[in-house]
């Protein structure tokens, strides 16, 4: 009954303009809710923007670092409302994401790229994956303990840092050695930063922090290196926009040329397994080979 208890107060957290207080980050109800207002929009079913801008950079062992590209990305989402007799009310996030490479010295999206370690010109493949969703969120966890707060606040500030080691069995094997190598490993680290006064207060429908994103991480398979040593670094700052309108003007005609399905989320209800740039970019070479296949027996 005392979980029970603790997951309802959740559904409460929000009140009425007269009823607003300031969220207290050290109540399980609330920190639950500090984090629905990180990654949501004003209401389940309301569309978010999360946009971020950066530097990518590749490390050689035995050579300077360089900058390869730069980056402009964004992440699309809403959440919805899912509830558990025991774990109470709580949200489902479901997303799509897109990450395009620029030139470093026009700003330009790449179409090409010039591979300057083995001279090849390559097909850039940018980010596009969809769905990105996230699995229920509750403010009872599923070991059965309440939900605590993953930050600190210092002055007028609220710092939520969130790190996601990736080591997992890589979807090219076998004939894509020509791309990558062995295990995905990986490190994508998130820091959530925002004014106190704008998270906290309930007043407020939702919170807009901004994001810091780094992403340690192996080549990219398009670049096909054929397993060469190295890594690639990606830094960028970004925040929640207020609407998908106040995207770089780059990626808002991007994203309308050729990836027009991200300016909005995917539906409340979708259940499809999360894409990769392994599994999006495994999909796009099947679909070259078998298309040459069948271009070879016709002749």
């Amino acid at each position: 009954m005392k979980l029970i208890k603790l997951a309802l107060l959740a559904t409460a957290a929000l009140g009425s303009a007269a009823s607003a207080r300031m969220l207290d980050p050290a109540v399980p109800a609330d920190a639950f809710e500090i984090s629905k207002r990180v990654q949501c929009g004003e209401a389940d079913g309301k569309q978010a923007v999360y946009h971020f801008s950066g530097k990518i950079y590749s490390r050689v062992a035995g050579e300077p670092d360089r900058l390869l590209f730069l980056a402009e990305g964004m992440n699309v989402r809403q959440c919805v409302a899912v509830t558990d007799p025991v774990r109470g009310k709580g949200y489902r996030l479901v997303s799509r994401e897109v990450l395009f490479y620029l030139d470093p010295k026009t700003g330009q999206v790449l179409r090409q790229w010039a591979n300057p370690w083995s001279g090849e010109t390559v097909e850039v493949m940018h980010i596009n994956n969809d769905p990105v969703n996230s699995r229920p969120n509750f403010p009872i966890g599923a070991d059965g303990k309440p939900a605590t707060f993953n930050g600190r606040r210092e002055g007028k500030w609220i710092f939520m840092p969130f790190e996601a080691p990736l080591f997992y069995e890589n979807p090219l094997s076998g004939a894509y050695q020509d791309y990558v190598g062995g295990k995905y490993h990986a490190m994508e680290i998130f820091d959530f930063f925002a004014d106190a006064s704008d998270i906290l207060d309930t007043k407020n429908p939702t919170a807009y922090p901004g994001v810091g994103w780094v992403r340690i991480s192996d080549w990219m398979p398009w670049m096909k290196q054929r397993g060469r040593q190295g890594q690639m670094v990606f830094n960028a700052m970004g925040s929640k926009l207020k609407s998908f309108d106040e995207l770089p003007t780059v990626m808002k005609e991007e994203i309308a040329k050729n990836y027009p399905i991200y300016t909005a989320p995917p539906a409340g209800d979708d259940t499809r397994p999360n894409a990769t740039t392994w599994t999006v970019f495994k999909a796009k070479v099947d679909a070259e080979r078998a298309a040459a296949k069948g271009e070879a027996g016709r002749k």
